[in-house]
């Protein structure tokens, strides 16, 4: 089965702590790397996962709060010093390049590489990444500010040939791709041999849902619907419901509460408030609603394996 893992880099909120980093975590599918946020210290998280810089060439913002990018400028400084020729593409909200544009001719004069902008919509739905093995959808979000969520989905890969089948009908190499692809199989003579003789379904294709700053929003259940892993903001608990109220954010029971309706396979939560000395009681509470829960903390790599 080829890779889909979740590198979490940090898994902190908005006030910086001994205990943790600010949000920001790498994709790995297929090798091919995708940063979902850029808080502060993001890069020195980077090297510590052993991550091949090189192979990160998409970085996609959830909103402007500074502990989801203010990790941004240094990653752009460090890719320059390091003689990095490739673009880099980073998909954010329009005002993120108006932001970074000043710095980046203050800072980063005369760069090896492009840094390409793609404004995105946070208010709908839409695939804003598509390439032969994954798409990347924005999921709409509320929080104080125009923020949204980011849905990965996997391409299924074409059937597995059978050989013995293949010789046993003399199938050409040249119709193996379609057969590959579902089609059956015409002999010379008329003869029709179904695909499912000839090859084997290959492994499922496997999602994965970020779901950071927001309110808990039921309205987003429909698009994650039945993941494989689900990563939502359990910010506080329960006996904090206020403040997460007050400050647009979710508890842990009702980070669970979209996951149990929304029928994923697995949650994790993070984006802990610092005022959390042990978020294990964020995942206990969290659990007693969806017991396949898990809590996030810095270097953790999660492998999504799918049926």
């Amino acid at each position: 089965m080829e890779k889909f893992e979740v590198n979490i880099l940090g898994c902190g909120s908005a006030l910086p702590t001994t205990r943790h980093f600010s949000s920001s975590q790498v994709v790995n599918i297929r090798e091919k790397l995708f940063m979902i946020d850029c808080g502060e210290g993001a890069q020195l998280q980077l090297r510590r996962s052993k991550l091949k810089f090189t192979r990160l060439n998409h970085i996609f913002i959830s909103h402007l709060h500074g502990d989801h990018c203010f990790g941004l400028m240094g990653l752009i400084s460090t890719f320059g010093l390091l003689g990095r020729t490739a673009t880099l593409h980073i998909y954010a909200h329009k005002e993120q390049e108006r932001l970074l544009a000043p710095q980046l001719e203050f800072f980063c004069k005369g760069m090896t590489y492009e840094v390409a902008f793609h404004a995105i919509d946070p208010s709908k739905a839409e695939v804003i990444y598509d390439d032969r093995s994954v798409s990347v959808s924005t999921i709409p979000l509320k929080h104080r500010i125009p923020t949204c969520g980011f849905l990965f989905q996997e391409k299924k890969t074409p059937n597995h040939i059978i050989r013995d089948m293949v010789d046993f009908y003399q199938v050409p190499v040249f119709e193996l791709n379609r057969i590959k692809n579902g089609e059956d199989y015409v002999c010379p003579d008329g003869t029709i041999v179904p695909n499912h003789r000839l090859t084997r379904p290959s492994a499922p294709a496997r999602s994965y849902a970020y779901c950071s700053d927001t309110i808990c929003l039921p309205s987003i259940v429909p698009q994650i619907q039945g993941v494989d892993l689900l990563f939502h903001e359990g910010t506080f608990a329960q006996a904090d419901a206020a403040r997460a109220k007050e400050t647009f954010h979710t508890t842990a029971m009702q980070a669970a509460q979209i996951a149990r309706d929304a029928q994923v396979r697995q949650l994790i939560i993070g984006h802990f408030s610092a005022r959390y000395e042990d978020e294990n009681i964020l995942l206990q509470e969290a659990k007693t609603i969806f017991p396949n829960t898990l809590l996030a903390k810095e270097n953790l790599i999660i492998q999504i394996m799918g049926d």
